[in-house]
């Protein structure tokens, strides 16, 4: 029986695009994979999946099995599938201003490919106005293709369960839009929230804008408390204790990754440079490393001393290094101490990390990076610098 839809997810070979095509594909689409990207399309093509998420190896081995997805580097096959979803988001340029610009050129390189009656999907994050830009890109085109800006809302390490437990947010300027756009995600959750591109571009920013926030407080907070000799684990554990006024307060940690900052960095531009708490968040998010470094050069001499940094990724159980804070410790710790060595056993594309078992034999002093879980419980006979707790020995510095 021939599957009643069909897409295409242009990108789809990264963190957001193949979880959600092999999504999509075990629910009935059948699934076009398009990257650029020759390396990953033929790990995927070979059942493999190019970077770790937890339970999509299964998913993705299930539907390639059953001939529900595959991978392309070729970008004609774009035009067979009834919907072209693309998770390319919009990127922050060497003067960290947004560059939508480069999504609305890759929508031009693609329209040559794309064929009336279908629906194109942004799925990304992109800057406010992107979604306007697209669809004039597309009307200059003179190509009968509906738009939709659909964001991703997932967190990495939980994309196979969140994209159908999560409402799906969907936009679209034309009623056939949204029917199209609704008919796809509905799919994947029964909950489908609907407003303008506008409102939908927004709410992705937003979103990820007040996690960095909150996360920001719960460091400067931290910073406030450890001025004062205080541990502020022992506090944030009073605060959160049976009172659901306060439970959503983070533990202090490197707040980074690809979206947080950057998305952050966008509504800042998109507010004429008034964002003046995101500005505040940016400099406490990412001042984090240098106040660790700087409490740590005053309880050890650090001149004389090999520093261990074990954890790379930029969260938890992950392989992803991309705006990981744990270089910018790296980089610091450099300035100060006698060598630094970094470790991730997760990681797999950084050629100058060191195994986690020569860390420990070789280092003075030991700086948690990333808490993967299994640190909890390694021993380790060096004193730790643990800013996350995941030892469950506190945080004053």
């Amino acid at each position: 029986m021939k599957p009643e839809m069909s897409a295409t997810v242009v990108g789809g070979a990264g963190h957001v695009g193949l979880p959600l095509a092999v999504m999509l594909a075990a629910r009935g689409v059948q699934t076009l994979i398009f990257d650029i990207n020759a390396e990953a399309v033929n790990l995927i093509n070979a059942v493999k999946s190019p970077f770790y998420e937890p339970g999509l190896q299964s998913v993705l081995e299930d539907t390639r099995n059953a001939g529900m997805v595959r991978a392309t580097t070729n970008p004609s096959e774009i035009a067979s599938p009834e919907f072209v979803i693309v998770v390319v988001g919009t990127p922050v340029h060497e003067y960290l201003s947004p560059d939508p610009g480069i999504i609305t050129s890759m929508i031009e390189t693609l329209t040559p490919y794309l064929r009336d009656g279908q629906h194109l999907v942004l799925r990304s994050t992109v800057y406010p106005g992107v979604t306007r830009m697209v669809e004039s890109v597309i009307a200059k085109s003179k190509k009968k293709v509906t738009v939709s800006f659909c964001p991703e809302r997932i967190a990495q390490g939980k994309a196979m369960t969140e994209l159908s437990e999560l409402p799906q947010i969907v936009a679209s300027r034309t009623p056939d839009g949204v029917a199209a756009a609704r008919r796809l995600f509905g799919v994947l959750s029964e909950t489908l929230v609907e407003v303008s591109p506008e409102e939908a571009e927004l709410a992705k920013l937003f979103t990820n804008t007040w996690r960095y926030i909150k996360f920001a407080a719960a460091n400067q907070l931290f910073m406030i408390a450890n001025e004062w000799g205080v541990d502020f684990e022992r506090v944030r554990h009073a605060i959160v204790t049976e009172y659901p006024r306060a439970s959503d307060m983070p533990a202090a940690g490197f707040a980074a990754g690809p979206c947080l900052f950057k998305d952050t960095m966008q509504v800042a531009a998109f507010s004429n440079n008034m964002f003046s708490l995101g500005h505040a968040a940016m400099a406490v998010n990412e001042g984090l490393p240098a106040y660790v470094v700087t409490r740590m050069s005053e309880r050890f001499n650090l001149a004389t001393m090999r520093v261990g940094v074990l954890g790379m990724a930029f969260k938890a159980e992950s392989d992803d290094t991309r705006s990981s804070l744990a270089y910018k410790l790296r980089k610091l710790l450099a300035l100060h101490s006698a060598e630094v060595l970094c470790a991730d056993d997760n990681v797999s594309t950084d050629t100058g990390l060191v195994s986690e078992q020569q860390l420990l034999h070789d280092v003075d002093l030991v700086v948690i990076g990333t808490p993967h879980n299994r640190y909890r419980h390694l021993k380790i006979k060096q004193p730790v610098v643990d800013v996350w707790n995941i030892r469950e020995s506190g945080v004053l510095l």
